[in-house]
Parts: C-alpha cells; structure tokens; sequence
C-alpha cells in the first residue's frame, strides 16, 4: 500500500511522447485540481487497485481506501484472516501516528481481520513492488494532457501491470488534516497492538476480533 506523488492537473507539458501534436503549458502555476493516486497491490497476482484522491492524503483516508477494497473484494477470500499491508514509514501511515492507529484498530474489531503492518527501513521503500506500479503509470500517461480529474483516472484505467488492467475508484471526500488522538487514548489503544520487540516501530501486529 502507498500514495504516490501528487500530481497537478491542467493543460501542462509532461515532457512524454505522443502519436499526435498535444499544445501544452510549460508553468503550472494554477492547476486545475490536484490528484494524488493511492495503491493497493496484491504482488502474488498482480492486482492493483487505484484510487484517486483529490483531498489531502491522510491516515483517515489510506484506512478508508483500505476498507474500500476490503469491502469490494472480501468474499474472494473466505478463509483469509491476517491481512499484511507492506509500507513505507510516511508521516500518514507510521505505527506511531495515533490516527492510524486507532483507525486501523476500529477496522480489525469490526471485520474480525487481523492487520499487521510491515515497514520498509528509510530509503528503502524503492523496494515496495508498488512503487513499480507508479512508475508504469508515469510512463503511460506521459505525453498526454491531463486536464481534468477524470481525464487522468481515464488514462490510469488504460494502463497494465503485468498485463492486467488496475482497478480504478475515484474518492472525493474531503479530509481534516491534524487529527489525533490525545497521549491517554494513545496508551489505552496501545493495549491493542502488539509490536515486535525491538523492532516496535517496523512491524506491528493488530488482532482481529477472531483472536480474542
């Protein structure tokens, strides 16, 4: 799971190639909108899952795209009771940020799913196989004029990852950025999680209700 690069829409060159003559803008001074794509990967099957974002990306919303897709995609996996999200350590996603944290928690009780999270040491989250996936999008779309929130969802549903087309959703609900819990919340909620020793920050473990 990762958010990838905000990107700033309007009529701006992105210095691809393209099979016909694109007028673009060489400044970006006013875009249109701003998209930031977050994705979901199953690496075993070469699933991604795309979700467009035109909010401020936060810990409530990555929780809410994880839920999302767990909603959409759950009877496929009767028997499926750990699910294990790979993550870079981003201000938004961390096992410290309290918001997450208990969002993450709320889910696991509810679902009955237990969640671990398992973090990529700094500078090395290059080795998250999404991190792949934003590379071929950057490719794809390059050349062409993403002027519009739904023009370049259009042009990430044309894309393939190993063959296979993403699944794409738009979300445009707003997010509060700034929430978090307050320290006392933070230590109850942590008789909930279960961490690695000595790797408390790296990977962490959240039981689902089936393990209680």
């Amino acid at each position: 799971m990762d958010a990838k690069a905000t990107v700033k829409l309007g009529p701006y060159s992105r210095r691809g190639m393209s099979r016909l003559r694109v007028r673009a803008a060489d400044h970006d001074f006013q875009p249109v909108a701003l998209l930031t794509p977050v994705g979901l990967l199953l690496p075993d099957t070469a699933e991604l899952c795309y979700f467009g974002i035109t909010s401020k990306v936060t810990s409530d919303c990555l929780v809410d795209c994880l839920e999302h897709w767990w909603e959409a995609q759950q009877a496929r996996f009767p028997l499926v009771r750990t699910l294990l999200l790979n993550l870079d350590n981003g201000p938004e996603c961390h096992s410290r940020r309290t918001q997450f944290m208990h969002r993450l928690v709320a889910f696991a009780n509810r679902t009955g799913i237990t969640v671990q999270l398992a973090y990529y040491p700094p500078y090395h989250s290059k080795y998250n196989p999404i991190e792949r996936c934003w590379g071929v999008l950057e490719q794809h779309w390059n050349g062409a004029l993403l002027d519009s929130v739904d023009t370049a969802l259009q042009y990430a549903a044309t894309m393939t990852w190993k063959g296979r087309p993403p699944l794409v959703v738009r979300l445009d609900k707003r997010y509060a950025t700034g929430v978090r819990l307050l320290k006392a919340a933070m230590e109850a909620l942590e008789g909930q999680i279960e961490r690695l020793p000595e790797l408390s920050k790296w990977f962490v473990t959240i039981p689902g209700a089936h393990c209680t």
